[in-house]
Parts: structure tokens; C-alpha cells; sequence
């Protein structure tokens, strides 16, 4: 079982539906990365940090998954390269339209014209 560091939590529709659902994006803990775990050379030291977002369909995000791995140079440039979500949700605005638990659009591009 993934432990999460950070999380945010937000709301989401496809864009033209009035169906609300729960958006969550998680950031695990960072992992020093062992031989066999992934499938290229990596120094040691090298890290990986799982992304995981709920809510959507899992084809519109990570290529028919949910979660996703970020990999640095060491934990600390992992966490920051997972923690950085926000092209990700940016992306995710394109098909859905993303509010803040409040109803509060995320994105300034998702305020109504009028």
C-alpha cells in the first residue's frame, strides 16, 4: 500500500456535463530506486516518486493508468518533479473542467464569459 505525502483535493466534470465527481491527486514518498525496479541505468542515489490522480477515466490521464512515476537525480528532485501537478491538471483541463471543492474554478481560463 502507497503512503502519501501531499494530496489535493478537487472537483471535476467533463466538459459539457453537469456530472461532478471527486478529482484527487496523490504524491507518495520517495524511493531510493534498486536494481531490477525499473528498466535503464540509473546512478546511485537516483529516486522515483508515484503521482496518483482519481476521478477522471484513467485513459485521459496517464495513458490508460492512474498512476504515474517521476524519477531524479535523488529523492529531493523526485518529490519536486511529482509535486509539480500543474501541467498535468492543465492537460486534464482540456476534456474537464476542474473546481476547487468550493465550486471555484482552478484555472482563470474556466470562469464564465458572462
Amino acid at each position: 500500500m502507497e503512503k502519501w505525502i501531499a494530496e489535493r483535493q478537487l472537483k471535476c466534470s467533463l466538459k459539457g456535463s453537469d456530472d461532478i465527481r471527486d478529482l484527487i491527486v496523490r504524491v507518495g514518498i520517495p524511493y531510493l530506486l534498486e536494481p531490477g525496479m525499473v528498466d535503464f541505468n540509473f546512478s546511485h542515489g537516483t529516486a522515483g516518486c508515484t503521482v496518483e490522480v482519481t476521478g477522471p477515466n484513467p485513459d485521459h490521464v496517464y495513458e490508460g493508468s492512474n498512476t504515474h512515476e517521476t524519477y531524479g537525480a535523488d529523492t529531493l528532485q523526485a518529490l519536486n518533479l511529482a509535486a509539480d501537478v500543474e501541467p498535468m491538471l492543465m492537460w486534464l483541463s482540456k476534456k474537464y473542467d476542474i473546481f476547487f471543492p468550493d465550486g471555484e474554478p482552478y484555472f482563470d481560463h474556466e470562469e464564465s464569459n458572462g
